[in-house]
């Protein structure tokens, strides 16, 4: 569940437009006087509320839908979480609820497929690198929500490995937890090819160096940031091989396509464009996740 430490008036802002309420119907949801709410706004960070009204928006917050939360953690970030850097694809922001790092890939046309046909998308946000063990732990401890079967014993100790295990249902509890989503098929395939439709992150060049794939001879997976000159033309890591990743896009009936191969795979079949269905219900040790944002 997306939260916040100490409120400001600039989180009260991004709450109440995530939720696309007046100025009047936001402090009656909230039980103050419309002309708090504005003092808050207006004095954004300068300005704590009292904990009574921390509680209030602690509540409101969490009983959002995971539209709204997914709304609020965007505003957030984007009005001071958010800076330049000199990476690909520009901008970075913190993400306020899990931590992870994440990167825009901005709104435009890319290539496509195998057959490379130009597609648009708005632009959004994707997380820097995978889900990995030590952030699923958090999730699990704070949500209470299943492990993956092989944590019988504890969590898994790979910690800077990518989570495994974890079938659609519980990909998608993560990022609504998160306040995030699953990508889409397309978004994960722009966010890997970049806009004019390489064929893998790094370029038209196939090279076992760059990604965990079956001819990397590991056989296991690999901390997500172990491949840097993987990266994407948006600065994003870990997208061929390693493990597998759930998108939100349909395949046949109580199926969901998976991105990116795993160390399992040949490195032609880690290629974007290429996708793998598998039943929402999948449990595979060569199968994880990672988040979007907008």
């Amino acid at each position: 569940m997306t939260t916040v430490r100490h409120w400001t008036g600039k989180e009260v802002r991004a709450l109440r437009t995530a939720k696309r309420m007046s100025v009047r119907e936001f402090a009656a949801h909230l039980g103050v006087s419309a002309r708090i709410v504005s003092r808050w706004e207006a004095a954004g960070e300068r300005i704590h509320p009292r904990p009574v009204n921390q509680a209030a928006l602690d509540t409101s917050l969490a009983q959002s839908s995971p539209d709204v939360r997914a709304r609020f953690s965007l505003l957030v970030a984007t009005s001071t979480g958010l800076e330049d850097t000199d990476e690909p694809g520009g901008r970075v922001f913190r993400h306020p609820a899990d931590g992870k790092r994440m990167l825009l890939v901005p709104a435009g046309t890319f290539l496509s497929g195998l057959d490379n046909q130009p597609m648009w998308l708005p632009g959004f946000y994707i997380d820097a690198l995978p889900t990995t063990n030590v952030e699923y732990a958090r999730f699990v401890e704070a949500t209470g929500h299943r492990p993956p079967p092989h944590w019988d014993t504890g969590a898994d100790t790979r910690s800077a490995h990518p989570v495994v295990s974890v079938n659609w249902h519980d990909a998608r509890a993560y990022a609504t937890w998160a306040g995030k989503a699953l990508p889409t098929a397309a978004q994960w395939e722009k966010a890997a090819r970049g806009a004019h439709g390489d064929v893998y992150p790094w370029g038209g060049h196939a090279g076992a160096r760059h990604c965990n794939a079956r001819e990397s001879g590991i056989g296991m997976t690999t901390p997500v940031d172990t491949y840097p000159t993987g990266a994407s033309p948006f600065g994003v890591l870990d997208l061929c091989g390693n493990a597998w990743e759930w998108s939100t896009t349909p395949g046949s009936p109580g199926s969901y396509l998976r991105k990116g191969g795993s160390f399992a795979c040949p490195l032609s079949d880690c290629a974007p464009f290429r996708a793998s269905e598998a039943a929402a219900d999948a449990i595979t040790d060569d199968t994880g996740f990672r988040c979007v944002v907008g």
